[in-house]
């Protein structure tokens, strides 16, 4: 199992493949851009199915899964630790995911065309043998650019500031259940 071939998408590392691109954020796409791009990238391909990763490691904006599902109009799940396809009786297919909440899971079934983002837990990384390294290397890799695809990749998002929030004020100890109590009030918080 892996890919029969893949589409490498390069961006001019000076503007993110776009115009403009502010100083110390160039060559980036940000999550709308990279969606627009996947969208673009399905319908030529004619896919019914996209699963990505949760979120990058270069920003963590978890975002670019949830736009691609709103540009193509589709359904989607997210976080996926469990992805099961089911026959829904009329030719079609309805993919069934499960996904870690606080205190449980929770099951979505949809029917496709979907995109669904993945956590962690989904699956157990396989490490590469060398000879299917290089059988890799010879399976087809099409170049493109963003413009072959119409897609302008240019940053519509500023950073204007990132700074440490304010340290903490030490918390107090309380003897038992009626300090507490008589502190919160003191407090204001009851």
């Amino acid at each position: 199992m892996g890919a029969d071939r893949a589409i490498h998408v390069e961006i001019d590392p000076k503007s993110g493949g776009g115009e403009g691109g502010a100083e110390g954020e160039q060559g980036e796409l940000e999550p709308l851009g990279v969606a627009k791009l996947l969208a673009k990238v399905v319908e030529k391909e004619e896919r019914n199915m996209v699963i990505l990763g949760k979120q990058s490691i270069d920003d963590d904006s978890n975002q670019t899964g949830q736009m691609l599902a709103g540009l193509l109009g589709w359904g989607q799940a997210t976080q996926a630790s469990s992805i099961q396809f089911e026959e829904d009786g009329s030719g079609g297919w309805k993919v069934r995911v499960t996904k870690e909440v606080d205190g449980g899971v929770e099951t979505v079934r949809s029917p496709l065309p979907m995109v669904v983002t993945t956590d962690l837990r989904l699956n157990e990384p396989r490490y590469a043998s060398l000879p299917n390294i290089m059988k890799a290397k010879k399976k087809k890799l099409e170049k493109k650019t963003l413009g072959d695809y119409g897609v302008d990749g240019g940053r519509r998002l500023r950073v204007v500031k990132v700074e440490e929030p304010p340290p903490r004020k030490g918390g107090g100890k309380v003897e038992d259940v009626d300090g507490m109590i008589s502190r919160l009030k003191e407090l204001g918080a009851i």
